[in-house]
Parts: structure tokens; sequence; C-alpha cells
């Protein structure tokens, strides 16, 4: 098992033996899953092969490489929606390719669940409505599509009821883990601020109150804010609401 890491297929492979006719080597954890059927995911690590060749200039023993992995074939939408519907394991799709995820620290589902009581109770009878971790965001590319799981989310044109994800998150949260925190930083940052409908994207430090949010600017772009102590306050006008950290951190214990 996974014991709650996100598989990235580079981030623990490595080249041995110096430039020259260098082999790969994969830890245990470096697995890429995917659908045996629609309904039922296949836990085999896949072949690696080297055939990487001279890693060119500047390489050293510490230098990540590219893994060169045989796939017996991409995961098609239908299969990964119809997939996740009976799976006991989440997994995130990129382009294809599926990537389970596991578990989290009791701090960090406290933290998640708190954004979400405080977003749900503050929007009855409003038009914005909350989402937990349980419903993925699409993300359309030019050449691949995405699906990622937040730890919470703010809509305001939902997707229809039978959907099991939304397109026009306008707040997505995201609560950081040792674990995930390089994916999250990095390519899901990336890809969350790409949506038109986003707002604001909210990441939550679990070990001390630190949230840092990404705003959407009126000119274009994202200005990022830092917002430090549990005396402070998240203002959200684009969702008419405001963040307490002393609620966003309700039952958590720093060390």
């Amino acid at each position: 098992m996974l014991s709650g890491k996100r598989v990235h297929l580079t981030e623990n492979a490595w080249i041995e033996g110096g430039c020259g006719g260098a082999t790969t080597k994969a830890w245990e954890q470096s697995r890429a899953w995917r659908f045996k059927t629609a309904a039922t995911f296949m836990r085999s690590l896949l072949p690696m092969r080297s055939g990487i060749g001279s890693c060119g200039a500047g390489c050293n023993g510490n230098n990540p490489a590219m893994i060169v992995l045989e796939y017996p074939g991409l995961v098609s939408i239908p299969e990964y929606i119809a997939g996740e519907e009976t799976s006991g394991v989440k997994h995130e799709f990129i382009g294809g390719l599926v990537y389970a995820m596991g578990g989290f620290s009791n701090q960090h589902n406290t933290i998640a669940l708190n954004g979400l009581v405080f977003l749900h109770s503050h929007f009855r009878g409003k038009v914005f409505q909350a989402f937990n971790s349980s419903t993925k965001v699409r993300i359309e590319f030019p050449d691949h599509t995405r699906f990622y799981y937040p730890d919470a989310m703010v809509v305001c044109k939902s997707n229809p009821p039978t959907d099991h994800f939304q397109d026009q998150p306008v707040v997505v949260i995201e609560v950081l883990s040792d674990s995930t925190r390089r994916a999250d930083l990095g390519e899901k940052r990336d890809a969350y601020l790409m949506l038109p409908s986003l707002k604001v994207l909210i990441f939550v430090e679990p070990e001390k109150p630190l949230v840092t949010l990404h705003r959407r600017k009126s000119g274009g772009g994202f200005a990022i804010e830092h917002h430090v102590g549990l005396d402070a306050v998240i203002p959200l006008p684009e969702i008419e609401a405001s963040l307490a950290l002393v609620d966003l951190y309700g039952r958590v214990e720093f060390a």
C-alpha cells in the first residue's frame, strides 16, 4: 500500500553509476495504478526499463531521471468515472494515468472538516454551495484532462446532481501534508490556477496556523497572501464570507 503518499513517477527514481549507460532505480513506492476493468483496479507495479542513455550535461549521482514505463494502456475518462464509483480507494486522473490516494492524519482531516463546516453553515440560503473531498474537480487542458480531489471547494454554478465532479469551483482549499506538499504546491496549484472560474486558492499548513492564499486580481493573474496566527481573519468577499483561523484550526493542537 502507498500509506497516504501520492505517487510521482520520477520523485524516487535516481541515476545510478554515472552518466554513461545509466540505469534507473525505482523505489518500491513508485507504482503506476490503472484500471483492470471499468470497476476494478490493477495494483501491479508496471515493468520499467532504463533505456535512457546519457543523462546529459551536469549529470551526477543525485539527478532525477525520467522513467520509461511500459503501460498496458491508458484509462479512458468513462472507465475512470465508473471505477471510482465502486473503488474503496480514491484516485486522481491525469491524462489517462490513475494515481491512488491514501489516508491522512487526524489533524489534516480535522482542519479540512473545520473548513467544510464553516463553508456549509455560511452558505445556507445563498447561491454558493460547498463540497467535501469526495467530489472531484475536472480540469480541461488542450491535450488532456485531469481530475483532482481537493479537501474542500465552493461553487456558484454547480454541475448536474448526477455528475461526480465539478467544473467551475470558485474557491478551492487544500490542506498540505508531507506526502502531498510537492504535488499540491506544484502540479496541482498550477492546474487549479488555470480554471477560469477560480477566484481563490487556499493552502493550509497543518502544523502551524499559516494559510497561503492565491487571489485572482481584477487585472488578471493572482496575488499571493499569507495569513499567520490564530487571530488572523481571511476576508473572502468573493463568496461573501470571512474565515477566521481560530475556527479553521479548531480542536487542533500544535507541537
